[in-house]
C-alpha cells in the first residue's frame, strides 16, 4: 500500500483536487480532477487500467458513492474516458457527461476499442479495454450546458472540437479555470513544455477557433489532463495557437517542396525550440513516445495537404 501515496489527491484550488492516476507506473501524464461542492464532479477518469488509482484518491477525500453528480469526460479517447465504466458503476447517481457525438461510443465501445488497438498498438493494451455504459447513465452534452454541483461549484460545457470532433472543455467560474482535455495540447510539466496534441484526423481550423473561444473567456488557469495546473492561461492558449500555426507553416513548406512527413519532422526538430527541449524527455517516456509525437505531426501534415494552411500562418 505504500506506493499508493503517489496517487493521493493534491489540492489545486479551494474546491478542486487533482489525482495523478499514474498509468503503468508513469507519473505526471494523466490527471483526473475532483470538484467538491454540495455534490462532487469528476473530470476525466483516465483509462481502465488506472481506475483503482482514481478510486484511491476519491476514498482519501471520503467521497461517498451517492455523492457524485457528474463524471465529465473531455472526449472518448481511452486515456481520458476509458475508465468511465467502472467509475460510473461505483457512483450510481452520477451522470456521465460526454459530447453528443461520443455518447454512442461509450454505450457500445467495441468499435472504439478496435480502432484504438490499430492506432495505439501496445499502448491500447496498457490503457485497457473500456466497458460499456448504460444509455440512461449518459448525458449527451452540448455547448453552454451547466453542470451544477451546488455550493457555487459548477462547470460550463464548452464545445472545443479540432483535436477530435467529439471534444469538450469545461469552464469553472470560481477559479476562472478551464479543464482543457487535449484542446490546448500536452503540457509536460516536469520540463514546462507544451507540445501539440494533433493526431489525424486533426482539424486545424476548428482547433484554432476553439482556442480563440477559450481565450475569449479570459481564464486565469488551465487544468490539463496531460498534465496539471498552470497559470497565465490566456497567454498559454494564444501561444499554443501560434505553435499550431508554426507546424502548419512547416507542413506547407514541406509539401510545396514535394517532400514527406520525415522531412517535416526534421524541420520541426530544427525550428521548434520546445520540441528540441522535450525530445530527450519524450524518448524516455513509456506512453508519449517519439512515435506519438510524429503521429501528431502527421495530423497537421494531413490537414495542410487536404485543406491548405490557414491564411494567417
Amino acid at each position: 500500500m505504500e506506493g499508493l501515496k503517489n496517487m493521493d489527491p493534491v489540492k489545486v484550488d479551494e474546491h478542486i483536487y487533482m489525482v495523478d492516476v499514474e498509468v503503468a507506473g508513469t507519473r505526471n501524464f494523466i490527471a483526473s480532477y475532483i470538484l467538491r461542492g454540495e455534490k462532487t464532479i469528476i473530470v476525466e477518469t483516465g483509462p481502465t487500467s488506472s481506475v483503482h488509482n482514481l478510486i484511491h484518491g476519491l476514498e482519501k477525500l471520503d467521497v461517498e458513492p451517492e455523492e457524485v453528480a457528474y463524471i465529465a469526460v473531455s472526449h472518448i479517447h481511452l486515456d481520458h474516458s476509458g475508465g468511465v465504466g467502472p467509475v460510473a458503476r461505483r457512483f450510481p447517481k452520477a451522470k456521465v457527461v460526454v459530447h453528443e457525438r461520443g455518447a454512442s461510443h461509450l454505450a457500445n465501445p467495441e468499435k472504439l476499442w478496435q480502432h484504438a488497438q490499430i492506432v495505439l498498438g501496445h499502448v491500447a493494451e496498457i490503457y485497457g479495454k473500456p466497458e460499456p455504459i448504460p444509455l440512461d447513465k449518459i448525458l449527451a452534452a452540448q455547448d453552454g450546458m451547466v453542470l451544477d454541483a451546488g455550493g457555487g461549484v459548477a462547470l460550463k460545457v464548452l464545445e472545443t472540437v479540432g483535436h477530435a470532433p467529439h471534444h469538450l472543455s469545461f469552464y469553472e467560474p470560481l477559479s476562472n479555470g478551464i479543464f482543457t482535455g487535449d484542446s490546448a495540447g500536452i503540457y509536460l510539466n516536469e520540463i514546462d513544455v507544451v507540445v501539440p496534441a494533433t493526431p489525424a484526423p486533426f482539424r486545424l481550423d476548428m482547433a484554432l477557433a476553439s482556442l480563440e473561444k477559450m481565450a475569449s473567456l479570459k481564464p486565469s488557469i488551465l487544468y490539463y489532463t496531460h498534465f496539471g495546473k498552470t497559470e497565465n492561461a490566456k497567454e498559454r492558449l494564444q501561444a499554443y495557437a501560434e505553435k499550431l500555426k508554426l507546424w502548419a507553416r512547416i507542413a506547407k513548406e514541406t509539401l510545396e517542396k514535394g517532400e514527406n512527413l520525415n522531412a517535416m519532422r526534421k524541420r520541426i526538430f530544427e525550428h521548434d525550440d520546445a520540441v528540441k527541449r522535450a525530445i530527450e524527455y519524450i524518448r524516455k517516456h513509456k506512453i508519449f513516445t517519439e512515435e506519438a509525437l510524429v503521429g501528431n505531426m502527421l495530423g497537421i501534415f494531413e490537414y495542410v495537404k487536404n485543406f491548405g494552411a490557414p491564411v494567417s500562418t
